[in-house]
């Protein structure tokens, strides 16, 4: 097998990794919330209700901004009846997902819950802009943010909230070029839409930052025709375009599934280009940037069947993927297209953050657990904070159906603020190892402090309620850093954190 390299040298940096890379996603849907993070009944329950085995884990996990209430969601979401005393909520159907909603948990308990995950743990928050419009928006925001002495705010207080939400991301709608949508539009329609919107919630407050929808997928026929539509009408306006993506082994591909980030990072690049070819046609010094507030491993194939089979049950099982090794493997390289595109990815959401295509799984009454996807994420909000390194990989190929030729190797490293480095890395070979030599250029680094690696002999073995922990992160021995080079060898299917002091 050849070596795979790359060098490292502070002299060339990619940017700043902004904390809301590590965000997350809680949607209306499945049991995210109902038995996930809200459970009054569980044993861990606190007196609000919320489980402290699932808040324990959410911390560990190290998540930032949490976009809220969703999703397809969203699109039918009227926020008045999730707010004041819980036993006067009305219960809706959601169309999105054919389920019926109960409202007990509602703004209030998500601010709430936010708070308990501590000071990092931001609100993001979507308007519906599918079948309500800008007044409903203006609403939301004088109740959640205005301090006091308005019919709204004053209200909020009623209801038990003196303090101001504070909340400063806002997502205006959600995938509205998706003709799965409630209240679909076309890049017409929703660029004005999102226009006035905009307008009208700057009035209230100058200093807000929107999130416009862009395409739901690359794959979507209109896309960068509807991001450049959307934009020609916002540009001035908004700060960020959202990206979605997901990704599964279709055909039983597996291969092609490996290098799902080559897509990712195809698609990061192309919604920037449009988004700069849009300011250079407005003469704009204005950079938009990305918010990939929708991203995971998700086994949608299986989704509309799933769904189409409710009938309007409350909070059932739903989406409920168990992810194994080498989704987790996948789920890694994802992290590491968002990283290596720091300088315009400055907003990223893991969809979603329990039970549902989640990293933390739960069951009713009983214990919460890790998947294997838990510990990239975790990993990666813990060590990569930082300064990203440009990273550029000399590394052995391999030919895929749906990508061409892909590297086996995939990687980034990210310079903390003392000076430590570390490096995040994926093999994507399935049967054999791949040794990495890394140069290291003006970095004054003496040691190896860790490599820990998550493999299995079996790419299939998965964490489960029966076997909570079969798969976790295992030290590596052998790497070495000697004479100003790093040398270690990577693992079949695996992901690896290499940190150096």
């Amino acid at each position: 097998m050849h070596t795979a390299r790359f060098t490292l040298d502070p002299a060339f940096t990619v940017a700043d990794v902004n904390p809301r890379l590590f965000g997350s996603f809680v949607e209306h849907l499945g049991r995210c919330v109902y038995t996930g993070i809200f459970e009054p009944d569980h044993p861990t329950a606190d007196a609000d209700g919320i489980r402290q085995d699932v808040l324990d884990l959410v911390r560990e996990l190290g998540v930032t901004a949490i976009r809220y209430p969703g999703g397809n969601f969203v699109s039918g979401y009227k926020w008045e009846d999730s707010v004041g005393p819980v036993e006067d909520r009305p219960r809706r159907l959601d169309l999105a997902w054919r389920t019926t909603e109960s409202n007990r948990f509602g703004l209030s308990e998500f601010i709430a819950f936010l708070k308990k995950v501590g000071p990092q743990a931001e609100p993001m928050m979507a308007v519906n802009l599918g079948t309500r419009g800008v007044a409903e928006a203006i609403e939301l925001q004088e109740y959640a943010n205005h301090p006091s002495g308005t019919a709204l705010s004053d209200l909020r207080a009623a209801h038990g909230d003196k303090d101001p939400f504070g909340i400063r991301l806002w997502c205006l709608g959600n995938e509205m070029d998706g003709p799965w949508q409630t209240g679909h539009k076309t890049a017409e329609e929703y660029g004005r839409l999102a226009a006035e919107t905009a307008r009208a919630m700057r009035q209230i407050d100058p200093g807000v930052e929107l999130v416009a929808c862009g395409s739901s997928g690359q794959s979507m026929e209109t896309f960068a025709e509807w991001e450049a539509t959307v934009l020609k009408e916002t540009y001035d306006l908004v700060d960020f375009i959202s990206l979605h993506a997901y990704y599964e082994p279709l055909d039983g591909d597996v291969d092609s599934f490996l290098a799902s980030a080559v897509d990712m990072e195809s698609f990061i690049e192309n919604v920037v280009a449009t988004c700069d070819h849009v300011g250079a046609r407005l003469k704009s010094k204005k950079r938009i940037n990305l918010s990939f507030d929708e991203w995971n491993v998700w086994y949608l194939s299986r989704t509309e069947a799933e769904v189409g089979a409710l009938d309007w049950p409350e909070a059932p099982r739903l989406l409920e993927d168990n992810y194994s090794v080498t989704d987790a493997v996948v789920f890694g390289s994802l992290l590491i297209a968002l990283l290596r595109h720091a300088d315009r990815v400055t907003v990223a959401c893991l969809a979603q953050l329990v039970n549902v295509i989640a990293p933390i799984m739960t069951e009713p009454g009983g214990p919460a657990w890790r998947q294997t996807t838990f510990f990239p994420f975790a990993q990666a909000s813990r060590y990569g904070r930082g300064q990203v390194l440009d990273v550029r990989v000399d590394s052995p190929t391999y030919e895929t159906k749906k990508y061409g030729e892909a590297d086996l190797l995939h990687a980034t490293a990210v310079r903390a603020e003392d000076g430590t480095v570390t490096v995040f890395a994926v093999n994507r070979s399935r049967t054999e190892p791949l040794p990495l030599e890394v140069a290291l250029a003006g970095l004054d680094l003496t040691r190896v402090v860790e490599h820990s690696a998550l493999a299995d002999a079996d790419p299939e073995a998965r964490n489960t309620l029966a076997e909570p922990e079969r798969v976790t992160p295992h030290p590596v021995d052998g790497t070495a850093l000697a004479d100003g080079t790093l040398t270690a060898t990577l693992e079949p299917l695996s992901w690896n954190v290499i940190r150096l002091a």
